[in-house]
């Protein structure tokens, strides 16, 4: 069959050869019936054979149409169009007028995917078909792979324009703007800004952004220029803030413009026209003179004619208050514990701020909290409104958070709550961030795409990694067919490009680009080099792989690496601490490297100090796996080395060096060797040198929770009761120690507890309230919970250091031959000749009322270690005691 076919091709080119067959003899089912037999090569599998033999055809008879063909299609699924044959062979139809089949070449391109070559050319057939419908929905899908293209979209806008389509007109329109601008083609830019003031005049925040990128690509006179021609549609409007706005904008590129300063103070009047101090406060501020500058200028003004009756200001000391009266220059002021307060027009200016009537200062200070509260978390779009524009449109999460916690949510609500919030201010339009002021949030006139959020998060991302994340998450959400993403995705073809040294950057921009060019291969800005190529100029390739900062990029460096170098093995092995995954070790599995699995591992365990973190995730991840036995490590060695990075991990955490890496670390072990309970179950499976080995390591790490020790050490005395601990005393009553019932141990760190987690936070919640109460030198309530706050910290370190001294009575071990801790004794007073009876416990559980006394009490250590029938007398307190010992019981516990 292979061979029938090989001929046939043959036979079609020689024919085609010696009969020379002219252009005006071929048609479409000419190709259609190519396609039949390129379909029966690629079934055959003879593709390459077939593209060789066309190739070689093509060396001695270059314009032969059946080998470009044959050969061009072949070339499509490599990604090749631009410099096909294909692209040779519509070229010749093109210059012979043959439209019908340069359409049908075009479209055979198409089938593989969006290509800016065939889709311009396939325009052109229809141009010269006189079928202008096809033509204008070929531009439409030109425009979407070709960014440079800019009198398309143009004539696109103007198309719908005519057809009476506006809002498609607007989109298109607003994209030609977008790539005039990148041209800086000034000229075409003011068209477009002009059109779009009739039809999108209301988009303020458009208009602005459009200005802050006209400054950049071209200069700050030219933005001065149009927000000149916008400006007086507002005034027309009497749109008084937005023309206040336009006005600031244009005077801070040109603070000289006598002309723009004398029509923002009409604005001022126009707005403020029923403002008793309006002309003083024009005065006061400076705004009619222009050697004031004139934001210092706007600024004074607006703080000065927001003092009005009825409006709310704020103090330090006295918080919220409202103006009830303005007389002359003097304001008369309701606060909370300061009523009819008076004060001068100069001292309110300088001492107090104004809040608008929905600031959330004055919610909070008018309104029900609980009903606030409630409100907030069942609307938290209107909640975060609220708190943004309170802030002059402007705020974080964590300044969300200080004006919640803990006036109206618990830590836990927040939580939950906060969750919901970051997703809205993330999707919902009505939100926007400030391209400067990376995770600050802005409320919006008019709702923002989230294609131009997801851009000014990009924009305002100083660290690369965090901007391969941002338009990955672009394309998650969204499609390429954007003037946004153009400029993102041109920041990482630009690093591509033009490099003198192959970096961290260098390498995930080609990984980023090839991972983008899968999907959307129309975006292929055909780099000239490839992933080895790129490698082989790469001078420390361990060192740039670790400071890749994205995991999905490093996942494919290694994919890329296992495709094209030799020897792969020996780079997962050594890039293995760098990318903690299953990934490589799955990969090494998959190709019967054990031998390179056991060598990384010893490697590790022979540097498990120097490599804490990758041998950690190693041995937690790993050891369940049936080919682990097969490392030879012995089980006792790993769990040694646990326990040592523990202790270690402690001491760094108390030192201050890496704390947030050790506490994540320390976390990890204390799970893998307790509550798994893998030193446990090693244990209970071990000899008496082996357990001593791993007891002693435990016991002389000082920060490990007592409770954990002792539990351990009870669980192994359980199971081998005649075993001996190193430095154990015979003696019950240890030198040091102090002998607890365990529900005497409960409670104890059952009161530590509470402390730590319920009122020491609360604490901390009433000296954050405090300190916002004004000067802390004066502040009684500040002064007291920060007695508190030492207070507690006092009882909770001696709470520790009582936990950490005590140990737990076993009632396994009451000793009924004498009296002892947890004993019940019962003795004939030979003065009264009554019976008493008492209960040995330890001072934590000592109850007189009702005869259970400690063993350390005087009493308690006059009869400690004393047994029946015996006679005692003994002197506390001056007075004399007689007793005979008649019955020791085991005590109820």
């Amino acid at each position: 069959m292979a061979e029938d076919i090989l001929k046939t091709i043959n036979e079609l080119l020689n024919e085609e050869k010696w009969t020379r067959a002219t252009l005006n003899s071929y048609s479409i089912n000419n190709f259609k019936e190519l396609d039949n037999v390129i379909r029966t090569t690629t079934e055959e599998g003879l593709r390459e054979e077939v593209k060789a033999l066309c190739d070689e055809h093509l060396q001695h008879t270059k314009n032969s149409i059946i080998a470009l063909y044959i050969s061009g299609v072949f070339a499509l699924s490599k990604h090749l169009v631009d410099d096909s044959h294909l692209v040779i062979l519509i070229n010749i139809f093109a210059d012979n007028h043959k439209w019908n089949i340069v359409e049908y070449l075009c479209k055979r391109i198409l089938d593989f995917g969006e290509n800016k070559f065939a889709l311009r050319t396939l325009a052109e057939s229809y141009i010269n078909k006189n079928e202008e419908n096809k033509k204008y929905k070929i531009w439409e899908r030109l425009i979407k792979v070709d960014y440079e293209e800019t009198e398309i979209v143009r004539q696109l806008a103007e198309k719908m324009e005519e057809d009476g389509d506006l809002e498609g007109a607007v989109e298109y329109y607003k994209k030609a703007l977008h790539r005039y601008i990148n041209k800086r083609m000034y000229s075409n830019v003011k068209d477009i800004w002009v059109k779009l003031i009739e039809y999108v005049k209301d988009d303020l925040d458009f208009f602005f952004n459009i200005e802050k990128k006209i400054v950049k690509y071209l200069s700050k006179e030219r933005a001065a220029s149009l927000l000149e021609l916008l400006f007086p549609v507002y005034i027309q409007r009497e749109e008084w803030d937005a023309a206040i706005e336009i006005a600031r904008r244009i005077l801070s590129y040109n603070p000289k413009d006598f002309n723009t300063r004398k029509q923002l103070i009409d604005c001022f009047k126009q707005k403020y026209k029923d403002h008793s101090h309006l002309d003083d406060y024009i005065k006061i501020s400076n705004l009619n003179q222009t050697w004031r500058n004139v934001h210092e200028a706007i600024a004074d003004f607006k703080k000065h004619i927001s003092f009005d009756e009825g409006n709310f200001v704020y103090h330090r000391s006295w918080g919220i208050g409202k103006i009830v009266n303005i007389k002359d220059d003097i304001f008369v002021i309701d606060f909370a514990n300061k009523k009819n307060h008076k004060m001068s027009l100069k001292m309110a200016v300088s001492a107090l701020k104004t809040l608008g009537k929905e600031h959330i200062w004055v919610l909070k200070a008018t309104k029900d909290k609980k009903e606030l509260a409630k409100q907030i978390e069942e609307d938290p779009v209107w909640a975060l409104k609220i708190i943004i524009k309170s802030f002059e449109n402007i705020a974080n999460m964590k300044q969300i958070k200080t004006e919640l916690v803990p006036d109206l949510f618990s830590a836990g609500k927040w939580s939950k709550w906060s969750t919901e919030a970051r997703k809205i201010l993330k999707t919902n339009p009505i939100f926007g961030n400030y391209p400067d002021k990376l995770d600050n949030f802005m409320v919006r006139d008019k709702p923002i795409s989230f294609e131009e959020k997801t851009f000014n998060k990009f924009k305002a991302e100083k660290n690369f990694f965090n901007r391969v994340k941002t338009i990955q998450d672009f394309l998650n959400h969204s499609d390429p067919d954007s003037e946004y993403f153009n400029e993102m995705f041109s920041y990482f073809v630009g690093f591509a490009k033009s490099y003198s040294s192959v970096t961290e950057l260098v390498i995930s921009s080609f990984l980023l680009i090839q991972k983008i060019i899968a999907v959307y291969p129309f975006l292929n800005p055909e780099l000239q080099y490839n992933f080895k190529e790129l490698l082989d100029q790469t001078e420390d390739k361990v060192a740039v792989f670790s400071r890749i900062d994205d995991s999905e990029l490093k996942k494919e460096f290694l994919i890329q690496l296992k495709q094209h170098i030799e020897g792969w093995e020996d780079y997962f092995i050594d890039l293995f601490r760098f990318y903690l995954n299953r990934f490589i070790i799955e990969e090494l599995i998959a190709h019967k490297c054990i031998h390179k699995i056991t060598e990384l591992f010893n490697n590790l365990l022979n540097h498990y100090r120097e490599f804490r973190e990758p041998f950690i995730w190693f041995v937690r991840n790993m050891i369940g796996e049936q080919w682990f036995a097969k490392l030879g490590v012995e089980n006792e060695k790993i769990l040694i080395c646990m326990i040592h990075l523990f202790d270690i991990t402690f001491r760094e955490i108390k030192n201050r060096r890496d704390v947030s890496l050790n506490r994540k670390l320390n976390k990890q072990i204390q799970h893998f060797l307790f509550e798994e309970d893998r030193l446990l179950n090693h244990i209970m499976n071990s000899d008496e040198d082996s357990i001593t080995r791993l007891y002693t390591l435990v016991e002389d790490i000082k920060d490990l929770d007592p409770s954990i020790k002792i539990q351990l050490k009870q669980k192994i005395k359980s199971k081998f009761p005649s075993f001996h601990f190193i430095g154990e005393h015979e003696k019950e009553k240890v030198r040091g120690r102090l002998i607890v019932t365990r529900t005497g141990y409960q409670k104890k760190q059952n009161t530590l507890k509470h402390i730590i987690e319920v009122e020491i936070p609360e604490n901390s919640k009433e000296i954050g309230v405090a300190m916002k109460k004004g000067d802390l030198r004066e502040n009684a309530e500040y002064k007291a919970a920060l007695e508190k706050q030492e207070l507690l910290k006092t009882s909770a370190s001696k709470l520790q250091d009582e936990l950490q001294n005590a140990e737990i009575f076993n009632e396994n071990d009451a000793n009924l031959d004498k009296v002892s801790f947890g004993t019940t004794v019962e003795l004939f007073n030979l003065q009264t000749e009554e019976n008493e009876e008492y209960t040995i416990f330890g001072p934590w559980e000592s109850d007189p009322g009702k005869n259970i006394i400690s063993y350390l009490s005087p009493l308690g250590t006059s009869l400690y270690n004393q047994k029946v029938g015996q006679e005692l007398k003994f002197k506390i307190n001056e007075q004399e005691f007689h007793y005979q010992i008649k019955k020791i019981e085991k005590a109820v516990l």
